[in-house]
């Protein structure tokens, strides 16, 4: 057997191999720059407390490590590393934190750290040295050599320092420590005449990458014995999959934002996975059991959601039916609801006029032009508070009558074979054809009455005529041969064919003698009538018709994107009005008041997340006053301090009582 000259892969210690005497590491140019986010480090460092807490043989895998020796002095190193940047870079601001948590207290386990950080032969350099650009900026923060000069500076090095140090409690470095020393990776040297870059492109560009439903799969059976994956798979997973098919990665999806009542983000993360372990940390085999039966019910629910039709409750259908028309992303808080009916907490009579109430908002806001996504997450907060709590949610953001009608006089009907088929009093899914009774684009010869031709009317009479044209009141319904021979016909042939329609609302068109812009307004009166008793809005006071958003409900970005210094137009705080352009501003904003008005949150808080609120200026950077002794750090990127804000007002109880309003640079970040 042949043996690879070139590669050499070896499992390693991790901890071991970057105190080794000889490790020294040097970050390529060609290299991206660092940029783990606070999420990341938070949850490396979930997973380093996790493993210190295990069994003494356990360990955790923390992927590759691909390296090749330096051949080149100005290297200043003897391992180039060429992938595995991020997560080196990551455990050493982590390992610089603890030891600078405890170099004070514990001098001999300080010794053993400093050995991971610095040359044995230089301890005035890191062993770890990022490209040119960064590496005074990484020194400087790992061997605590920042100025004040360096307060206002702003690094991913700098904020992941910060994050690490205000996790560390001196109580527990030892057990982080221990945790660490249970990492282990695969570390690949490279020989001279090793292609590198190809080698890189093999590790990182080939193979499908995991969908978050199949990492789901692999961490509820990970550590279970083949009986009990076994046992797992077939009573529940499988039925899953079944229920569910090519939708599968949606129904975890649309599971998590019902249970925690936030929206699971999607875009660039494996967020509806990360969302998972978060919830579910740890889950034992008679949790697990429990649990999956949840699954296994909701996931039954799910498949009657996709078809409505396999419903054996015709009320059910018909409402699923309509939440697929509408909008599905409302699938979370009908499951919830049907599964409250089915254990007996919810009279089928409540669940209808719930969904009803769904129904009418998604349509409203669709007739006014309001977007209908990120709603959902709200009305599973209302729902746990009870019934009346989530008809409040909803008529609060349910568009008035008044602003519906011009919508309908004036705007295209959105979903026009639904609404005309409910209105109707015919099922959505009647074999009838949608007719425009102007046709949207006449032919010379159309004729409203008979004798003036389309082509004598002025401009302006057939501008008017052409903006009514997709509007309710010029459109009915009509069996498909009729539909066939008439489609784009004049008035008065398409009145006898109206007149013998099956339909009743059909053959009232036929009552009119012409048609023009007059009968079109009139008939989109007399439906627009039916329209609003059909889709009613809650009976509640409170219509926000400015389209906020709850502050639980905000977008979490990465990093600083382009534009974040105008994200809001203004943030209404307990019937406050906030000229709040930015979440920098809003996370300072609102943690000073709440330490006026509710102090006692802001303690607990930041007790429970180790921050962001500390008794002392612990570490450079850029720190506010919020009291005597009590300083809040300001250093953290835009998704730790939105996190923030949403926790300590949750904290306080008054989350419900705060509202961004996105400006138009805000709704088109990404």
């Amino acid at each position: 057997m042949s043996t690879a000259t070139n590669v050499d892969a070896t499992a390693v210690n991790t901890i071991d191999w970057l105190s080794a005497s000889d490790t020294t590491i040097v970050v390529p140019v060609y290299q991206r720059q660092y940029r783990w986010d606070i999420g990341g480090c938070e949850q490396l460092l979930g997973d380093i407390r996790a493993v210190a807490g295990t069994e003494d043989g356990q360990t955790h895998f923390i992927g590759s490590i691909l390296s090749t020796a330096s051949t080149s002095a100005a290297d200043d190193a003897h391992l180039v590393l060429i992938d595995g940047q991020q997560r080196v870079t990551t455990l050493m601001l982590l390992i610089a934190a603890l030891h600078h948590t405890l170099r004070d207290d514990d001098p001999t386990l300080a010794a053993e750290l400093e050995a991971v950080l610095v040359r044995h032969d230089e301890p005035g350099r890191t062993k770890l040295r990022p490209h040119r650009a960064w590496a005074d900026v990484f020194e400087s923060v790992v061997l605590d050599r920042r100025s004040p000069a360096d307060a206002d500076r702003a690094s991913r090095f700098d904020d992941n320092y910060a994050f690490f140090r205000s996790q560390i409690r001196p109580d527990e470095a030892a057990g982080i420590w221990r945790g660490l020393r249970k990492l282990e990776h695969v570390s690949i040297t490279l020989g001279g005449q090793a292609n590198a870059q190809q080698i890189f492109e093999s590790l990182n560009s080939t193979g499908e990458p995991l969908r978050d439903h199949e990492l789901i799969h692999n961490y509820v059976l990970m550590g279970l014995s083949h009986t009990e994956q076994s046992e797992i798979e077939n009573e529940f997973w499988l039925p899953i999959e079944a229920n569910t098919g090519e939708q599968i990665g949606a129904f975890w999806r649309d599971y998590l934002v019902m249970l925690t009542g936030r929206e699971v983000l999607v875009e660039g993360e494996r967020g509806v996975y990360d969302a998972f372990r978060h919830e579910f940390p740890r889950l034992d085999l008679d949790t697990l059991r429990g649990r999956a039966r949840e699954w296994r019910e909701l996931a039954e629910i799910y498949r009657l959601l996709l078809d409505p039709t396999s419903a054996t409750d015709a009320g059910v259908a018909r409402h699923f039916g309509a939440i697929n028309t509408l909008g599905r992303g409302m699938y979370p808080i009908a499951m919830r609801l049907y599964r409250d009916h089915l254990h007996g907490e919810l009279a089928a009579s409540d669940l209808f006029v719930a969904l009803t109430h769904v129904e009418s908002l998604l349509l409203r806001r669709t007739v006014v032009g309001l977007p209908i996504d990120r709603l959902v997450a709200r009305f599973c907060r209302a729902a746990d508070e009870g019934m009346d709590a989530l008809v409040h949610a909803i008529a609060r953001i349910t568009p008035s009558d008044e602003r519906t009608r011009v919508g309908l006089r004036y705007g295209e009907l959105p979903h026009a074979g639904f609404v005309l088929a409910r209105l109707a009093g015919v099922d959505a899914a009647a074999d009838v054809d949608l007719d425009h009774v102007l046709p949207v684009a006449p032919s010379d010869d159309w004729t409203g009455d008979g004798t003036r031709r389309w082509a004598d009317f002025s401009d302006d009479e057939q501008n008017a005529h052409r903006a009514l044209a997709a509007t309710l009141g010029n459109l009915t319904l009509l069996e498909p041969d009729a539909f066939e021979r008439v489609f784009d016909a004049s008035f008065p042939e398409k009145r006898a064919a109206y007149a013998a329609s099956g339909l009743e609302s059909t053959r009232r068109v036929a009552d009119a003698e012409t048609w023009s812009t007059a009968q079109i307004a009139a008939r989109t009166e007399e439906l627009t009538a039916r329209f609003m008793d059909t889709w009613r809005r809650p009976a509640v006071v409170g219509i926000d018709d400015d389209n906020l958003t709850p502050i639980l409900d905000a977008k979490k970005r990465r990093g600083w994107p382009r534009g974040w210094q105008r994200e809001f137009d203004y943030v209404e705080y307990r019937g406050e009005h906030w000229d709040v352009r930015d979440v920098r501003y809003l996370f300072n904003r609102v943690f000073a008041r709440l330490w006026a008005d509710s102090r006692q949150s802001v303690v607990d808080y930041s007790a429970r997340r180790g921050g962001p609120v500390y008794r002392a200026m612990a570490w450079n950077g850029q720190w506010d006053q919020l009291g005597e002794g009590q300083y809040l750090y300001m250093g953290w990127d835009s998704k730790y301090m939105l996190s923030a804000v949403q926790g300590v007002l949750e904290e306080a109880g008054w989350a419900s009582e705060v509202f961004v309003k996105y400006s138009y640079i805000g709704d088109a970040m990404r």
